[in-house]
């Protein structure tokens, strides 16, 4: 695992798990079975746009999977920059939530990976989906949330003062689907499992403030405080760094062995 590979000893392969179109990464040479990591893109972001992460996360010896959620590449993409579309950001987080199992089952039928060695991680929408499907899956064994959020309910508080946006009826079935999915409100799901979390804190796209307070509640829970980590970056925006992909790939060695 600790044995960088060449760009030669990896191969990366197209792939669709029912409709959901895929790049899927593996060590070539790589004969046992394989420890995995599911990423997610962010919102207005794809695949292709991920692919040199999961690459990176490969080179150490990963199978990474990296799949399209809807209405971003190529499932019917939509005009991210049209403020009205922002009410699909929470569809395409429960959608990724609802074909996270199928992924999951797909990946140990047919693509040689270890079902007790899988992780999941995402970046900014990415990252929020991570930590909900992290949540409500006890067997994945590792979760690293890049510039999301562990605290729905926060972050679309958040959301809303942003954009101006009042509490209409057309959106309580959304929120209360949030209030029962966050992970905030599932702790228990999560006690002493191992969450890295690396955030900017000048990130003005997704609020450290939703993350704070997630570790925050969730801390007193951990008997190993290793096993839970928030991780803020000085002067950093929305982005994603090289420090970022370093402290991640230390995270999962020491936790998907």
């Amino acid at each position: 695992m600790n044995n960088y590979l060449r760009a030669d000893s990896i191969i990366e392969e197209k792939i669709y798990i029912g409709e959901i179109p895929a790049i899927l990464f593996r060590p070539k040479e790589a004969k046992d079975l394989l420890p995995t990591i599911i990423f997610y893109h962010g919102w207005s972001s794809s695949k292709e746009l991920q692919r040199i992460r999961g690459f990176i996360l490969s080179a150490v010896g990963y199978q990474v999977i990296i799949p399209d959620a809807i209405n971003h590449g190529e499932r019917n993409p939509i005009d991210y920059n049209d403020i009205k579309n922002g009410r699909y950001f929470w569809d395409t987080i429960f959608k990724n939530l609802d074909e996270s199992n199928d992924i999951i089952h797909e990946l140990i039928l047919k693509y040689n990976t270890d079902p007790n060695r899988i992780g999941v991680m995402g970046n900014s929408m990415g990252g929020f989906t991570a930590a909900g499907v992290f949540t409500h899956n006890p067997k994945l064994k590792s979760l690293i949330v890049l510039n999301g959020s562990c605290a729905w309910q926060n972050s679309n508080k958040i959301f809303k003062k942003a954009l101006g946006i009042n509490e209409v009826e057309e959106f309580k079935e959304i929120e209360d689907k949030i209030n029962e999915i966050d992970p905030i409100n599932n702790l228990q799901l999560l006690k002493d499992r191992p969450i890295l979390m690396l955030h900017g804190d000048s990130d003005s796209v997704v609020s450290v403030e939703s993350q704070r307070l997630f570790y925050k509640e969730i801390m007193p829970l951990y008997q190993d405080k290793n096993r839970i980590e928030l991780i803020e970056y000085p002067n950093l925006n929305h982005f994603v760094t090289t420090n970022m992909m370093e402290e991640s790939i230390s995270w999962f060695y020491k936790y998907m062995r």
